[in-house]
């Protein structure tokens, strides 16, 4: 089977600045992946050169269900469904002119989705959707990508306008979207507990890299936060080196991986500091 999204050597420069550098990535069928990244360091970029909506480098190869970006064929665009940060909606339509639209475009509509959606977030059909709230926008943003049942879902910053509420019932469809139809889906957010609701795997951007992706699960459960002296932290093996830094005063602070026997005995030692990190943390100390 075909990676869903398959990325390799991927580079992009808006001069002076080069965003993305030569970036590999790869996202497997059923995934749930969280994007995460600090303000500005490409997660919008990468998703559009993703999507093909913004050219990237000549050498740059982008294959979305084995297909090239540039050449999607009309089967594999129908597979793709895509809500950005900001609606981009026909607002000087109704919600039933805007959906029977994309209807048309798509073999595979679900009616009674949208319907119970509609009328889970109290979305009025008739009412000209410039004349919606900015969640209401976002919302039936969510469900036109939802309607046609994508294989992929990509997400940009989601739900940064909708209410508590109106998260939990949009993560909700996320998992549903997962369960029922083995939907891979991507999506940025800065709200690091929706992802933890939600996410089974993140991948960190960096540098203009994807610097390290695993399951959350895994993550969270083997990764410690190590600080003492250099000579004592080379010689912890860890399974893998995560983030290595040389302080001045000659300690080394070392973000590693180790298994289960091996973070217990580290955790008890008493000549180093060990410590187990958030989410939060985590992500701050990987998008450095």
């Amino acid at each position: 089977m075909q990676a869903p999204i398959s990325i390799k050597g991927l580079s992009k420069q808006f001069k002076p600045h080069r965003v993305l550098k030569n970036l590999d990535w790869e996202v497997e069928a059923g995934s749930i992946v969280g994007l995460l990244g600090r303000n500005g360091a490409g997660k919008s970029t990468l998703i559009e050169c993703l999507l093909g909506l913004r050219d990237a480098e000549s050498d740059s190869e982008v294959r979305l269900f084995g297909e090239d970006v540039r050449h999607l064929s009309d089967a594999t665009k129908a597979k793709i469904a895509y809500v950005p940060q900001n609606s981009e909606l026909f607002e000087w339509l109704t919600p039933r002119q805007m959906l029977n639209y994309f209807k048309a475009l798509y073999p595979r509509w679900n009616d009674a989705k949208v319907d119970a959606l509609m009328q889970r977030w109290d979305l009025p059909y008739d009412k000209l959707i410039s004349k919606f709230s900015g969640g209401q926008k976002q919302r039936l943003s969510i469900i036109r990508a939802l309607a046609h049942e994508p294989e992929l879902l990509i997400l940009d910053e989601p739900v940064a306008s909708l209410d508590p509420a109106g998260r939990r019932d949009f993560l909700r469809e996320i998992v549903d979207s997962v369960i029922d139809q083995n939907t891979t889906i991507v999506f940025s957010t800065h709200i690091l507990s929706d992802l933890e609701r939600v996410a089974m795997k993140v991948a960190f951007l960096a540098n203009g890299r994807i610097v390290h992706q695993q399951l959350l699960d895994d993550l969270m459960e083997v990764s410690l936060l190590v600080t003492g002296p250099s000579s004592l932290i080379s010689q912890l093996g860890p399974q893998k080196i995560l983030q290595s830094t040389y302080l001045q005063d000659g300690n080394t602070r070392l973000l590693g991986q180790w298994n289960a026997a091996q973070s217990a005995e580290l955790l008890s030692r008493s000549d180093i500091r060990v410590e187990r990190l958030s989410l939060e943390d985590l992500f701050i100390e990987m998008t450095k």
